[in-house]
């Protein structure tokens, strides 16, 4: 990746890389809050750049069932973006905005992968709203795509849908509260040289 490796930016910016989750999942958590009318905290999210093949590892085990919201990133950059949810969030958020009575379980219908995609395009927009203002670079989502299933499926997903899966990944794990417990990770993997202008944007040798 040319003049720094990912552990030692890893290291040596932990602030520059936590900026971009706070700005990105405050964004997120305001979004969601307005939308839903509830109050919602947010605890400090864990940011961290890795290999694209490392994680499904980091996110836990590769059978767990998880909601995923893949989405491509176009213009000043290009590549993916996922937010992974639990389903016990997924069916919180999908229930709150449905008026359902907060222990509905049911499996989700057409209307709840809707609601779903509304979801994701609002996640999708506050995040990468807020990696555009950091960086001073125009970067819009595609449609939204859903997908229920194991999580090491869905992370395989992205390189058939899109094409676009680069060598690395930045991965945010954000964890919101008060009304509504919501858990997710936010993985954004630039393709081509993607990555070295968001680096370069932020002000980090590459």
């Amino acid at each position: 990746m040319g003049k720094m490796t990912l552990d030692q930016i890893n290291k040596m910016y932990p602030d520059v890389l936590t900026e971009i989750g706070n700005i990105g999942a405050g964004n997120a958590t305001t979004a969601i809050a307005n939308m839903l009318n509830l109050r919602i905290s947010m605890s400090v999210p864990h940011v961290e750049l890795m290999p694209v093949e490392q994680i499904c590892c980091a996110i836990g085990a590769e059978d767990k069932v998880v909601v995923g919201i893949m989405l491509g990133v176009q213009h000043d950059i290009t590549g993916s973006m996922m937010f992974l949810m639990d389903l016990p969030s997924a069916h919180h958020l999908v229930n709150r905005l449905m008026g359902r009575d907060p222990d509905y379980n049911e499996d989700f219908d057409e209307m709840d992968m809707s609601a779903i995609k509304e979801i994701g395009n609002i996640i999708a927009g506050s995040y990468l709203s807020a990696l555009s203002g950091l960086t001073n670079m125009t970067i819009t989502p595609s449609v939204p795509y859903v997908a229920i299933d194991m999580a090491g499926a869905i992370l395989s997903v992205p390189a058939i849908q899109f094409g676009m899966v680069g060598d690395n990944a930045l991965m945010i794990k954000t964890e919101m509260g008060d009304d509504l417990d919501i858990s997710g990770y936010y993985i954004l993997m630039p393709e081509g040289d993607s990555y070295q202008k968001i680096l370069r944007a932020l002000g980090l040798p590459v």
